[in-house]
């Protein structure tokens, strides 16, 4: 079954009970995740979700992330976090050492599902970033917490130092295509689609 956003949202996912190892996870990567797993055959492999909301205050992930992984850490052999740095600071890094648990690398989820390596080169900074979860969630992470959907005129004082909205496309969908332009639209940017699909979270996971 796949997993309702707004549940994703605010919520998170639980997890199924079974299997070796658990992902401690984003909820706005579950559906990249439950994939994966489907794809690889993981089924020694578990799911679990933080809130995807939780990247609107990131000083919050760390403590959600620790004591996701002591509540589960007697149930699984172990635990993989589907986390980068995100905005974090070092302070995910710093719980998954403490735990000694093992995380994928990179600043956040845009680097990784394009390739850190890759996204590094392009060193862009004027770019503001979708991914599909995003586009399908825009109002919800960008629109309303910015107040914009009551004060669009500050579209250019949130927006006004970027040139360009990249959607990395984890899927190749027209719907979630025409969603990213509207966005990119709206704050009045020129827009680019690049199909990453999964990207390092693919070789990551693989790997379990």
């Amino acid at each position: 079954m796949t997993p309702d956003d707004a549940a994703l949202t605010c919520s998170g996912l639980p997890p199924r009970g079974r299997g070796r190892i658990l992902i401690i996870g984003c909820g706005a990567l579950a559906r990249e995740i439950l994939a994966l797993i489907e794809l690889n055959g993981l089924s020694h492999v578990d799911l679990t979700c933080l809130p995807a909301i939780l990247h609107n205050r990131p000083e919050r992930i760390a403590p959600a992330l620790e004591e996701a992984i002591t509540r589960h850490a007697e149930t699984y052999d172990r635990i993989f976090v589907a986390y980068a740095d995100c905005g974090s600071g070092g302070a995910v890094a710093a719980v998954c050492e403490r735990h000694g648990v093992e995380m994928i690398p990179g600043p956040h989820c845009y680097s990784f599902f394009e390739g850190n390596a890759e996204f590094a080169d392009r060193g862009e900074v004027t770019a503001f970033y979708l991914t599909d979860f995003l586009a399908r969630q825009f109002d919800t992470f960008v629109t309303e917490p910015l107040g914009l959907d009551r004060h669009p005129e500050l579209r250019d004082a949130y927006f006004g130092n970027y040139e360009t909205l990249v959607y990395l496309a984890q899927t190749d969908d027209p719907a979630l295509d025409a969603r990213a332009r509207a966005a990119a639209d709206r704050l009045g940017l020129a827009y680019e689609r690049r199909m990453t699909g999964y990207g390092d979270l693919a070789t990551a996971l693989a790997a379990l």
